[in-house]
């Protein structure tokens, strides 16, 4: 301000806010008569927890907040303050040339500077911490928004990203921690790039503006709210805030907490009612609170409830309908923002219930979210990106450039029937990806991935042939598409594999989705198979090789060989018998005497939620066991996969189906399980183990083992099993 900041009153400047003047609305400002300003500032009484006042401009800026530059006249130069009218004759913003900010020598503005400014409409408080909103809009929004309150409605004034405030507690790093560990699993639910989620302290939550663009407030604090405290937050409610309480002491409008030391940080069957009246029955953490109503009240609950499967059943989750101008809030006594693997959660029985149940944990959340207000909708699709064409061993890179061009047309492009892959030395964004149409960058050297290491991929790939040329995306349609123009015609010793970070159109069995979370391990591999081998004749095994392929990889590494991860007929890899964290899907095509085969591959590495994966289970382990088990990357454990399944192809060739049978048997789930044939009424018979061909064989009650097929319409392939006609 160059020493030239003056404040009435002998006020001492707190902090100074960067404040940009738009020249549509000064504009706006300007063509409007000086009367018309006075009509936009009226008086407000004075705030109360019952009742919203007649909101004025200087209120959504912050008028009471020392930290926002507000309207306070200058001394001797005549104008408004924010609280009192303007005269007719005054000299005010209306009257004034405007232009952007410029020098102290630019002569506009220093006639602006002597000038007194009667409002700060369009304030930006992006970067200021402690602050965690942010005002901005045009006149037109603003005069919506003041019909809009003056309807009894909360609104979203600024036309920023809205905010969803988490109070954790007033202990600086107890509450750091808390708020990762809450903020983590909201950001989960909703969109990021809708909300911006902040951590809202007890000096801002008593001193700041907030509540004008907070959309939702999660309370995550056990800890007792302060009555100073507790009154902003019925305020929040009665202006038609939203609230959500997550494991917290705060509770009103008749309701009271009742503690059950026999509840506490206990696994429970919680049943949920949601906004549709379906119900939703899962596994809980308790806090050991439950909701009760104070004698002589009756109260009018909101749909969304959640009560204990006891013989009491306690409840856990209310929903609170507050005031009338629609403020609510669900207030939740089960930790639904804790993940199985919490420190909490000592016993594995437990961590195994929870996880079995965490999908429908946040099916709940997303229910109470959206019942407050949020949107939880799936997250717009990630844009596409290049390929990489690189090399796993150096030596391979000149034969591959020479055996390349010679089979790119004239433009640089190999076109299969589903994709157009055109070889390129380099990518500019003015090149266009579609999912039929995609660019291969050749340039090594300029490669670099946040998410995918060459050089851990090259000390982790152990082969003679598979996985040597890759074919790598951070974000692309299906790994599945990416290979088929190359595949009949590059030499079998290039082994491709494609391998992608995220994929937007991932492929199961039928027409499956697979979903492509970012930490799952995803990768098309190309392999031949002589008809007339071992292998050749028995195709149906390969899916089995590679579910096991991934086992294996794991399992083989020192120290980690106790891992529950197992293999589940047909192309299932599994957390013990429990969940599913991973699948196969297989692609064969026979050319003459050999059968080429994409080999499509999808299993949760670092990707926690909603379901499990690889770094669960070793942070389980670590925990129940007392060891230090380093995560796994995805990088290493795809080389690891393929090394794997080559060894296994290469044993098979050689000694058959006996040859990996009893390494299948280790890791498989199916020991001693019952199904039943052809329905849920048929005849109860017992797995034994796979055929020759690599189907199942089953053990009927007069003891006859018989091969049987899945019926090809179960989701889950162990369904309906049936007995092949044989001709």
């Amino acid at each position: 301000m160059e020493d030239r900041l003056q404040m009435a009153d002998g006020l001492v400047p707190q902090k100074i806010v960067s404040v940009h003047l738009q020249d549509h609305a000064l504009k706006a400002l300007e063509d409007q008569p000086p009367n018309k300003q006075a009509q936009i500032l009226p008086q407000s009484p004075k705030p109360s927890a019952e009742s919203k006042p007649e909101p004025d401009v200087m209120e959504h800026v912050g008028r009471d907040d020392p930290k926002v530059l507000g309207a306070q006249p200058i001394p001797g130069k005549g104008g408004a303050s924010g609280s009192e009218p303007a005269e007719e004759g005054d000299r005010g913003v209306g009257s004034v040339e405007h232009c952007p900010l410029h020098l102290s020598s630019c002569h506009e503005c220093l006639e602006l500077e002597n000038s007194t400014i009667e409002s700060v409409m369009f304030a930006s408080a992006e970067n200021i911490p402690d602050l965690p909103y942010d005002h901005s809009g045009s006149s037109e929004d603003v005069a919506d928004d003041i019909r809009l309150e003056r309807e009894g409605r909360r609104v979203n004034i600024t036309g920023k990203a809205p905010n969803i405030l988490f109070y954790v507690g007033s202990a600086p790093q107890e509450a750091l921690d808390r708020f990762q560990e809450v903020r983590s699993v909201l950001a989960d639910c909703v969109d990021t790039d809708s909300y911006t989620l902040y951590h809202l302290s007890r000096e801002s939550a008593l001193r700041d503006p907030w509540s004008d663009n907070c959309l939702l407030l999660v309370i995550a604090t056990q800890e007792a709210i302060p009555e100073d405290l507790s009154q902003k937050f019925m305020a929040y409610l009665s202006q038609g805030g939203k609230v959500l309480g997550l494991c917290s002491s705060f509770t009103f409008a008749g309701f009271q907490m009742t503690s059950k030391s026999a509840l506490k940080e206990t696994v429970q069957n919680l049943v949920f009612s949601k906004a549709d009246q379906t119900q939703v029955k899962l596994s809980v953490l308790s806090s050991g609170d439950v909701f009760e109503e104070d004698p002589g009240e009756r109260l009018s609950l909101g749909k969304l409830k959640g009560h204990l499967e006891n013989e009491d059943q306690d409840r856990l989750i209310v929903q609170v309908p507050f005031g009338t101008h629609g403020g609510e809030a669900v207030l939740c006594q089960a930790h639904l923002e804790l993940p199985p693997s919490s420190s909490v959660v000592q016993a594995r029985e437990d961590f195994d219930l929870l996880k079995s149940s965490n999908a429908r944990r946040y099916e709940v959340l997303r229910d109470i979210l959206t019942t407050l207000g949020l949107n939880c909708d799936i997250r717009q699709v990630p844009a596409l990106t290049p390929l990489h064409l690189l090399p796993a061993a150096e030596e391979i890179w000149d034969p591959l450039m020479w055996w390349l061009g010679r089979h790119v047309d004239p433009e640089g492009v190999i076109k299969s029937s589903k994709v157009s892959l055109k070889f390129l030395s380099s990518y500019t964004s003015e090149i266009e990806i579609t999912p039929s149409a995609l660019p291969v960058v050749t340039d090594v050297e300029a490669f670099s991935s946040e998410n995918f290491n060459l050089d851990i991929y090259r000390q982790n790939l152990q082969t003679e042939r598979l996985g040597k040329v890759i074919l790598f995306a951070e974000v692309t349609p299906t790994t599945m598409n990416l290979l088929e123009g190359l595949m009949f015609e590059i030499p079998q010793e290039m082994g491709l594999i494609a391998i992608a970070v995220r994929q937007t159109q991932g492929k199961g069995r039928g027409a499956n989705a697979w979903l492509s979370p970012l930490g799952c391990a995803l990768s098309t591999l190309l392999i031949s198979i002589p008809l007339r081998s071992q292998l050749g004749q028995r195709i149906p095994f390969v899916q089995h090789l590679m579910s096991l392929a991934v086992v294996e990889a794991v399992r083989s590494i020192p120290e980690y060989q106790d891992i529950n991860l197992r293999v589940k007929w047909p192309n299932d890899i599994y957390y013990s018998d429990l969940m599913k964290l991973g699948g196969v899907l297989v692609n064969s095509t026979l050319l003459g005497e050999t059968f080429y085969i994409l080999i499509g591959c999808g299993f949760n590495v670092s990707n926690s939620n909603p379901t499990i994966c690889i770094n669960d289970l070793i942070t389980e382990y670590n925990k129940q066991h007392r060891t230090e088990l380093k995560p796994l990357r995805t990088d290493s454990l795809i080389a690891r996969t393929v090394t794997v399944l080559e060894k296994l192809i290469d044993t098979f060739q050689d000694k058959g189906p006996n040859g990996i049978l009893p390494l299948y048997y280790k890791y498989w789930v199916h020991s001693g399980q019952r199904v039943r044939l052809g329905s849920l009424e048929g005849p109860e018979v017992w797995l034994v183990g796979l055929d020759d061909s690599g189907f199942l064989q089953v053990q009927q009650e007069d003891g006859e083992v018989m091969t049987v097929h899945p019926d090809g319409n179960s989701f889950d392939m162990l369904r309906n099993l049936i007995v092949p006609k044989h001709q």
